[in-house]
């Protein structure tokens, strides 16, 4: 009994799990898409791939307000570019670590939580590694959460003075 109960069961994770495949793959390339535009800087493109009532970090932006994030992203750092490192598909979530490089050459006018507003163009590079958490429905991002290093962005950049150790 105890055997047929595991059997049975294996077949309704595997059953689900053929299920939800061809949902979780066309969640996937919505993502790759989602950074293939934003590695072309086309903002237009990448936003195109966000629902029109968007959330990111849990704040309503809209398609539009990704957008303008991203022509500022990409107006201080022309070079922008996000290589993906590793994606996993988990229902209607893709999370995505990725490799994150750009050379500071313009000014920032929005407070993107650790972009360097206002500050002039220092000229230097950064390498630094970010995590992205995409939620999907009908097609559509309709959520995104991030977690950066935008410390090490900033260190880099020479925007932020380390202390020393005491």
């Amino acid at each position: 009994m105890r055997i047929a109960f595991i059997a049975a069961f294996g077949l309704l994770l595997s059953t689900a799990a053929v299920a939800q495949a061809p949902a979780g793959a066309q969640n996937e390339q919505v993502v790759r898409r989602y950074y293939e535009a934003m590695n072309r800087h086309d903002a237009k493109a990448a936003a195109a791939e966000f629902a029109a009532d968007a959330k990111n970090f849990g704040r309503p932006v809209g398609r539009q307000g990704i957008e303008d994030r991203l022509v500022d992203i990409f107006t201080t750092f022309p070079d922008w570019h996000m290589e993906i490192l590793d994606i996993v598909v988990s229902g209607d979530d893709v999370i995505v670590r990725a490799r994150v490089t750009g050379t500071h050459r313009g000014v920032a006018k929005m407070a993107l939580n650790g972009m360097p507003v206002g500050a002039a163009a220092t000229g230097k590079s950064f390498e630094v590694s970010h995590i992205h958490w995409q939620t999907l429905q009908g097609g559509q991002i309709v959520e995104h959460y991030a977690n950066r290093d935008d410390l090490g962005m900033l260190r880099q950049l020479g925007l932020l003075s380390v202390v020393a150790a005491q």
